[in-house]
């Protein structure tokens, strides 16, 4: 995939360029601002890039034979020809995403909307490579096979969306450390590539829920955004001048590796207070079973004073982490999103925003909370959305790993 240099600016990288040669990047330019800003007329995209009305009319009639663009119905009332918007054509492409976690792991397929059409999940005590490689060998083709048959050969690619460094995780998950020292040595990109025939990538699971807010997410979209995702540990994601930040190893917005303040003074290590692992504990040890929060995520079967302790401690220590992020990256927003319910990922983002304002903020501009927009499923079609990001679209996601 192209991505923009570190010294251009993101107005920059949203101009086009009239030079022959350089239709691959002028498409994904198109498709890009489609994405973005939903139905668009060729005068549109003229306006927004600079390029030429015959460059841009050459470059969606194309994309429309490719079955990317559709026509949807002219807009009349204005002098000259009605204006024709152009958008997305669903079954342009497909896409599959795998979300593999330390409980679960999810494959989904989606199409070039970002619209799930199909999944399979298997639950594990924990994950392993031979597990992953022997459940997607079963469930892609199923998956595919939902497909009608002239559509199959439009599935692209697929995305891995995974934890980096399961080994170091031994202790918290309770595995074996030599079956998790497995993933040491196994290339999980070019085995899943040889069972799928697809280009396979994998990035970091909570940097890839942020990129599915940016690509698919709804609503306004900051430029300038830290993300947090709750999973059986907190993870996040970092959005810089509209572009996914993936940093040198793509290890990028590790926030659960931020201290903050601990209740009874200290610090301690963000995912020890602000994890889902920390609610299973704590309702274990009230006696109430935590099994359910890692097979479904709608509906959490705990009692009251459990969870509002949970949500208080969870939100004081994400309030201290966006306090600190601010201050070096002066970020616009904050988004939580996260495997739960709606109803928790709404008061979690209250009381966030409640014990971020209670805070000193002297010299400060806090950004604003807000919830996610994606959902339970961030994780899995967030990696879907790295094989479309790398075919079709100019944000760049290059430095994930293609195998």
């Amino acid at each position: 995939m192209q991505d923009a240099s570190p010294d251009r600016t993101a107005s920059d990288a949203l101009r086009g360029t009239n030079q022959s040669g350089m239709r691959d990047h002028n498409e994904r330019l198109v498709l890009s601002l489609v994405r973005r800003h939903g139905a668009l007329a060729k005068s549109d995209i003229a306006r927004m890039t600079g390029l030429s009305a015959q460059t841009v009319s050459v470059i969606m009639r194309g994309l429309e034979q490719d079955g990317l663009l559709e026509r949807g119905e002219p807009v009349r009332g204005r002098v000259g020809q009605p204006s024709i918007p152009m958008s997305l054509a669903a079954e342009g492409a497909f896409f599959l995403g795998l979300k593999v976690g330390r409980r679960s792991a999810d494959l989904v397929l989606t199409d070039f909307r970002g619209r799930m059409r199909a999944a399979r999940r298997k639950v594990y005590r924990y994950p392993t490579p031979d597990a992953v490689v022997s459940f997607v060998r079963e469930a892609a083709p199923a998956l595919s096979g939902e497909l009608p048959l002239h559509l199959r050969d439009r599935v692209m690619g697929m995305g891995v969306a995974m934890p980096f460094q399961l080994w170091n995780w031994v202790s918290i998950i309770g595995a074996p450390q030599q079956e998790m020292d497995a993933w040491r040595e196994r290339d999980l990109a070019a085995e899943l590539g040889a069972v799928v025939g697809l280009p396979v990538y994998v990035q970091n699971d909570a940097t890839s829920a942020c990129g599915a807010e940016l690509i698919f997410g709804t609503g306004e979209r900051p430029k300038d955004f830290l993300y947090f995702y709750f999973g059986t540990f907190i993870g996040g994601g970092l959005v810089m001048n509209g572009q996914l930040f993936l940093g040198r190893t793509g290890n990028a917005a590790a926030v659960g590796s931020i201290q903050v303040p601990a209740p009874g003074g200290g610090t301690r290590r963000l995912i020890d207070l602000a994890s889902m692992s920390v609610l299973a504990e704590a309702m274990e040890d009230r006696g109430e079973p935590s099994d359910h929060l890692w097979s479904q995520h709608d509906r959490w079967e705990v009692s009251d004073s459990v969870l509002s302790a949970w949500l208080d401690q969870a939100a004081a220590a994400l309030a201290q982490a966006t306090l600190a992020a601010a201050a070096l990256l002066e970020i616009e927003a904050v988004l939580i999103d996260g495997w739960m319910p709606v109803s928790v990922r709404a008061e979690l983002t209250r009381r966030t925003e409640a014990a971020l304002l209670r805070l000193d903020l002297a010299g400060i501009d806090p950004p604003v909370i807000r919830e996610g927009s994606v959902g339970a499923d961030a994780r899995a079609l967030g990696a879907a959305a790295i094989p479309l990001s790398q075919r079709y679209l100019i944000d760049q996601n290059a430095s994930a790993r293609e195998g």
